[in-house]
């Protein structure tokens, strides 16, 4: 269990497979270089971006699913440690950001659907609802999908929300961090808080 954990009352979570781009949003939100190791699967702590004054805390949490070199008992660790996590502060967390790659998501989850399997990402959406935590999809490196509206229509469909992925802008939101190009993830996250009463946090998104 990951016990570092500032004492903070607000919290805003970044979750994700390996290699999807969260360290580069962690660092487009906060303007902060993380240490993000090397390679994937290293970053096996949370990293905590605690700003001084409000109560509220932005934390990326490690990666999980498939990675080079890191074998399955170690992954399926860092998935439980990560799932843990998130349960133990549920009450505190108003929003949960599933960071995906939108050039492969859709492939990843369809070559892991099975009557035996359920892919990670679409699994991690439905625990953060079912723990009560908002989810937001940051559907990252969109400046690299051509049919943009297609690929998210069938997102959407492979998490069960009924296209088209306009209506659920509150939930889907397609950004290329690497570009700073994540405004549809702030205005989402915004939407959550508002609902929260804590506007006093749009000052980060």
């Amino acid at each position: 269990m990951f016990d570092s954990r500032p004492d903070r009352d607000a919290e805003v979570v970044l979750v994700g497979r390996s290699n999807v781009g969260k360290s580069t949003l962690m660092r487009e939100l906060t303007g902060h270089t993380f240490d993000t190791g090397q390679r994937p699967g290293v970053t096996r702590k949370p990293n905590h971006y605690d700003w001084a004054g409000p109560d509220f805390v932005l934390t990326d949490l490690p990666g999980f699913g498939f990675m080079k070199g890191v074998p399955e008992d170690v992954r399926e660790e860092i998935k439980t440690d990560v799932v843990r996590y998130v349960e133990a502060n549920a009450e505190k967390i108003l929003v949960g950001i599933l960071v995906v790659d939108g050039k492969s998501v859709v492939d990843i989850i369809d070559r892991h659907s099975g009557p035996e399997e359920i892919p990670h990402d679409v699994e991690m959406f439905h625990f953060l609802r079912e723990v009560g935590v908002e989810p937001v999809v940051a559907v990252n490196k969109m400046d690299k999908v051509d049919d943009e509206d297609e690929r998210l229509d069938d997102l959407c469909d492979r998490l069960g929300l009924h296209p088209p992925w306009q209506q659920w802008q509150e939930t889907i939101a397609p950004i290329s961090a690497k570009r700073g190009n994540i405004d549809a993830l702030n205005e989402a996250v915004r939407h959550h808080l508002h609902e929260a009463q804590r506007d006093d946090l749009f000052q980060f998104f």
